[in-house]
């Protein structure tokens, strides 16, 4: 099991199932409660984070391993690794400054073991996570879930009721010893 120095959730789901469209609902909630987050989010495909014909992207062409764009107010580290790799959590989360977090959200990384709520459409037709993945704590779905399971369940559609889970998880985790 994963663990971070502030608390670290998941969002698992299959593709389609709306990880994006909810995170975009809870970021301003939670940042309403006073929440400072962080977001990790795994993506299966290249993606070029700059575009052709800035600077930026013009040295790291170049050669450059590493290019740090900044301006008055964010700044972006663009890494190019030696090889292609998957992507590894830990690693991840070390490049965050979690001194400076409350939460982390993490979409992906799906088979890792780390507390993550299981987003579920029934109209997808996928199987359920969470009877496979013993680190699922919450499962959200569009319609109830038959399989028995002594997991919280949370309503897809309802996003308030999700950010107070969150927030209700995030105080339990400050709650406990280090």
């Amino acid at each position: 099991m994963y663990h971070s120095s502030v608390p670290l959730l998941g969002f698992a789901a299959y593709s389609g199932t709306g990880k994006t469209t909810l995170l975009k609902q809870l970021i301003p909630r939670l940042r309403e409660a006073g929440m400072r987050l962080g977001v990790i989010k795994h993506a299966h495909h290249q993606v070029e984070f700059d575009k052709p014909g800035k600077d930026s992207y013009e040295l790291r062409k170049a050669g450059a391993d590493r290019v740090l764009l900044a301006t008055s107010r964010r700044w972006a580290l663009m890494v190019e690794e030696a090889e292609e790799r998957e992507p590894e959590l830990p690693l991840l989360l070390d490049h965050l400054d979690c001194s400076l977090l409350d939460l982390v959200l993490v979409e992906g990384f799906r088979h890792l073991a780390f507390p993550k709520i299981e987003l579920h459409r029934a109209s997808l037709k996928k199987p359920l996570i969470f009877p496979e993945d013993g680190s699922v704590i919450a499962i959200a779905s569009d319609t109830p879930i038959e399989q028995e399971t002594a997991l919280p369940r949370l309503d897809l559609n309802d996003p308030p009721s999700i950010a107070d889970f969150i927030r209700e998880y995030c105080e339990s985790h400050s709650a406990r010893p280090s």
